[in-house]
């Protein structure tokens, strides 16, 4: 029961007041503008990369990665000697989430496209590259492929956005973007 009910039982069947009209009308219209924004942005917006996701068993990634790092490892970084691989152009990069690391570390070529597989070993991992805008969920049993063309040479870092343990905030790997 309320402090003071309303006069009309039934409010509902109140008129309404002007003023609550062009709230409603204002809120509509703002609801339209906000949609149709989304779907504008989508075409010229500097969102996330559209993306492909496969079901893939975690021993096949890991067999792919490892292949990977093989053929085009071009030297170890760090003290732990994460390994440094350049796959050519074109080629297909598989990058490893698990807990606490990013593996291996990438270097790719300037203007030149890849189409990168992530996936997680063992939980669910959020891939941020900083400090461009691309986040996408990594999960375990799936294979996240982006195609990419990085512009600009540097080194990027990857950062996990998703709360994965102990050693959520030492997650981080690289990408060495370099002109060839």
């Amino acid at each position: 029961m309320a402090i003071h009910p309303p006069e009309q039982r039934i409010w509902w069947n109140e008129a309404l007041s002007k003023k609550e009209i062009v709230w409603i009308i204002v809120a509509f219209l703002w609801g339209l503008v906000m949609f149709f924004t989304m779907i504008a942005w989508h075409f010229t917006g500097e969102q996330n990369l559209s993306n492909e996701a496969y079901r893939i068993d975690p021993d096949v990634f890991a067999e792919r990665t490892e292949a990977m790092v093989e053929k085009y490892k071009v030297r170890e970084e760090g003290d732990t000697g994460i390994p440094v691989v350049h796959p050519p152009p074109g080629s297909d990069v598989y990058l490893i989430a698990r807990l606490w690391e990013w593996w291996p570390v990438l270097e790719l070529e300037k203007d030149k496209q890849y189409r990168l597989h992530l996936s997680s070993l063992d939980w669910q991992h959020g891939f941020s590259l900083q400090p461009t805008n691309i986040n996408i969920q990594v999960h375990p049993g799936y294979d996240m492929v982006l195609t990419i063309t990085p512009s600009e040479t540097g080194e990027y870092g990857i950062v996990c956005n998703e709360f994965c343990g102990i050693g959520h905030h030492q997650m981080v790997g690289k990408i060495h973007v370099v002109d060839k």
